[in-house]
């Protein structure tokens, strides 16, 4: 009884956590930031590749970490990488220093994705509470874009008095975050055992994982479309900044959208759970799909992208939590947090990829052709997914 208490309460720190750990206050000026402290275009831009670059190859290890070692432990070690990255980003002066600061932070990030998630869920697994998670990844979801409106709005406000402070306050939030994860109760259901050493372990915890994507086909669809969606959605969260700058928006103005899109995303991702008893999942993705293709194709026409563009955010806040629920229930619990950490992968994955082969377009025939091309592509992966949908109704 005790310990069915403990991971009870896991719930309610969770939503804690989440707040607090979303409150990224540099998200919006880590850019201005580096330019402030001597850094080329050139070098700056090379820090969101090397970003990628350490996210993409740290994903499966740190999720077999969370899985090994527990979800807890890996949660705890992603605060202690966070707070190595803010502490290199005050005190760095090079490229070199903010390169290892980058480094970092996406270690963190690797570190938290596949064992936080995998946290609740089993949590509420070995509870009996999992038709919860749908609800309950809503309300996280809808506490993390909030807390991004706020961050917004307040590092805004900071930085017109000292850039330094932001990252100042931040590392305040990365040392409380990594104290309360030492609260967090581990749950028993998803321990491995560890007995012929960590090498091996890791070996073996690899290839089941694998194999699970690889024989159940839902999984590595899911994956695979879900993640193609979100790179194609962040891409153009981050070039409508400047398609709307080039139509004469002002910066404020531009804010107002993105704030709109993040708004609309929380609210949406709370009510899923409702839209689940109503529709089902299948109905809710098949939905999500058809008003996806239709958002990614009116991104291209100029005029109504910022009004699209909220809607996007809140069917991108639908799919998230869905696809989550629907991935969770299909894989055990064992390889839950290496799993989820492959289906990081594959968003970093797209990222490198994508992300400049649009911009490059942009750079050319202009952000309304690109936001076209991304849109053809919205419409085959999406498509895929409705696809796949009906395939597992059958």
């Amino acid at each position: 009884m005790e310990i069915k208490n403990k991971l009870e309460r896991n719930i309610r720190k969770q939503y804690i956590f989440q707040f607090i750990n979303s409150l990224n206050l540099t998200r919006g000026i880590w850019m201005l930031y580096l330019a402030y402290k001597g850094l080329s275009l050139f070098h700056i831009g090379l820090m969101e590749t090397v970003y990628h670059i350490s996210s993409f190859s740290m994903e499966i290890p740190t999720g077999a970490i969370a899985d090994i070692f527990g979800r807890k432990t890996s949660r705890s070690l992603g605060k202690v990488a966070s707070i190595i990255s803010i502490l290199f980003m005050i005190w760095g002066n090079s490229a070199l220093a903010f390169a290892v600061a980058f480094f970092f932070s996406a270690l963190s990030n690797n570190l938290e994705s596949g064992a936080g998630d995998a946290l609740v869920y089993d949590s509420l697994k070995e509870i009996g509470r999992e038709k919860a998670y749908l609800k309950i990844s809503g309300r996280n979801e809808f506490l993390y874009n909030i807390a991004s409106i706020f961050s917004l709005v307040v590092a805004g406000y900071i930085a017109t008095l000292n850039f330094e402070n932001i990252y100042k306050v931040s590392l305040v939030i990365a040392i409380v975050t990594f104290v309360q994860t030492l609260s967090f109760t581990e749950p028993t259901i998803s321990s491995v055992d560890n007995s012929q050493g960590f090498v091996k372990t890791f070996i073996n915890q690899l290839k089941d994982s694998l194999y699970i994507v690889k024989k159940d086909k839902r999984v590595l669809g899911a994956i695979l479309a879900a993640e193609l969606f979100a790179t194609l959605y962040t891409t153009e969260f981050f070039y409508i900044q400047n398609r709307l700058q080039a139509l004469g928006q002002t910066t404020f103005e531009i804010g107002i959208v993105l704030a709109a899109g993040s708004l609309a995303c929380a609210i949406l991702a709370t009510q899923t759970h409702r839209l689940e008893k109503k529709y089902s999942i299948a109905g809710i993705m098949r939905i999500a799909a058809v008003v996806g293709i239709i958002g990614f194709w009116g991104m291209s026409i100029e005029g109504v992208e910022r009004y699209v563009f909220v809607v996007l955010s809140a069917v991108e806040g639908m799919i998230f939590v869905t696809v989550s629920d629907y991935i969770n229930k299909l894989i055990p619990s064992k390889q839950r947090a290496t799993i989820l950490s492959l289906q990081s992968m594959m968003f970093s994955a797209y990222m490198i990829v994508l992300f400049p082969i649009v911009g490059s377009i942009g750079d050319v025939y202009g952000l309304g052709y690109a936001f076209r091309v991304v849109a053809v592509v919205a419409t085959a992966s999406l498509g895929g997914m409705l696809f796949i949908i009906r395939k597992v109704k059958k």
